[in-house]
């Protein structure tokens, strides 16, 4: 046998022989990472090498708190697929993609820490990046659920936003680089448990740690009888029946949010007279006034109570503008109806204008405040002047 044929042989050997035992290291390794991430840990089951594709799969993934009495993992994939961008990579740039089947994510809200599960503990960035060690540039999620448990404790309200799906792509910025947001996002699902629909739509640059961002969301259909628990508490009624639609759009530009939000309830009904449980005198007038309302304040024609709701700020001090929201309830009752759509009148350049007016308006205050300076020290510089006159 000549010894060309042997090398040949041997490599293939060598490489089969790798082939068995990467699986082996990989696991390990990606088992390794997810024991060590401070109030979380994690473990995989299995780990799925694929050569050809510049890829490995990942097989039972679960992540849990640490300490804390929780029945469902914080997160939990069945298949994740973490692989090169050939598209990327065809263009001279060598980043990632990570594909999620199935997964589900668990939140817990509670002021206590052992019931509470958020994940604001650990940079999930930081996971991503120690298993696929190279930036990602895409990331899209198939067929997946969200549960928000205790998301109000008293009463308790929890919501589960089934079947989503969602797409961000060019997140490292190898395509469009000159644009100021380069990353388009999408993302939909269902929430069975309050009879609506999401969809959320945008764009980002999320290259720094918080995000610019110009995108609209939209919840349809939400039957409010779900609502009840929720109104009980916080208003004192009970909806008999009707449905809730919001539409919102929002700009983001460095911490500053100009946007709004739009709540549309369609054949909305409060006021019951034979209601079958008891409720208290309070309770029967209150309903009753909120019913008259409704019917002060709905629009005949489209069968609807809607108004829009400014919203504008820093995102750690936002506020709502209250007469706009009343004259908006106004114009829809008996003005022009308010459309089940967006208005798309807010865009970047809003939130970019907003903090240059912010910007200014600081630049303003700071020329008084130094101007109120300087004239305390002309007036301090006077009066000892005039004492130096006195002695």
């Amino acid at each position: 046998m000549k010894r060309s044929v042997k090398i040949l042989i041997a490599l293939v050997v060598l490489l089969i022989i790798a082939r068995l035992l990467l699986p082996w290291f990989v696991l390990r390794y990606v088992n390794r990472t997810l024991a060590d991430m401070g109030a979380y840990t994690g473990h995989v089951e299995d780990v799925d090498i694929q050569l050809l594709r510049g890829a490995y799969q990942i097989d039972e993934l679960r992540i849990r708190k640490i300490r804390g009495n929780f029945k469902e993992p914080f997160l939990y994939i069945p298949k994740t697929d973490l692989s090169i961008e050939w598209e990327s990579l065809f263009k001279g740039e060598l980043v990632g993609e990570v594909e999620c089947y199935q997964p589900e994510l668990n939140f817990a809200f509670s002021e206590r820490e052992s019931q509470s599960q958020t994940g604001q503990e650990y940079d999930w960035t930081q996971l991503v990046k120690e298993l696929l060690p190279i930036q990602i540039n895409r990331f899209a999620i198939v067929g997946g659920r969200i549960d928000l448990t205790s998301l109000v404790s008293q009463p308790r309200a929890d919501l589960s936003l089934q079947n989503v799906q969602g797409e961000i792509r060019n997140i490292s910025n190898t395509a469009d680089i000159n644009a100021k947001l380069p990353s388009p996002v999408w993302a939909t699902g269902d929430m069975p448990g309050y009879g609506g629909t999401m969809r959320f739509d945008g764009r980002m640059y999320l290259l720094k740690p918080l995000p610019d961002i110009d995108a609209n969301l939209r919840l349809n259909d939400v039957q409010l009888v779900k609502l009840n628990d929720l109104a009980r508490q916080f208003v004192g009624i009970d909806f008999e029946e009707g449905t809730l639609s919001v539409y919102s759009e929002m700009a983001l530009d460095n911490g500053r949010l100009k946007g709004y939000i739009k709540p549309l309830t369609r054949n909305l009904k409060v006021f019951k007279l034979d209601e079958d449980e008891g409720r208290s005198v309070g309770k029967f007038v209150k309903e009753l006034v909120v019913e008259g309302g409704t019917e002060l304040l709905e629009n005949r024609k489209a069968d609807q109570v809607a108004t829009r709701i400014p919203i504008e700020g820093n995102v750690d001090n936002l506020q709502a503008d209250v007469w706009p929201t009343i004259f908006g309830l106004i114009r829809n009752a008996y003005v022009e109806a308010f459309q089940e759509e967006f208005d798309y009148d807010i865009t970047f350049k809003d939130a970019l204008q907003t903090l240059k007016e912010d910007y200014k308006q600081k630049r303003d205050e700071r020329k008084t405040e130094r101007k109120e300076r300087r004239e305390k020290r002309k007036e301090e510089r006077r009066r000892k002047r005039e004492e130096r006159k006195q002695d």
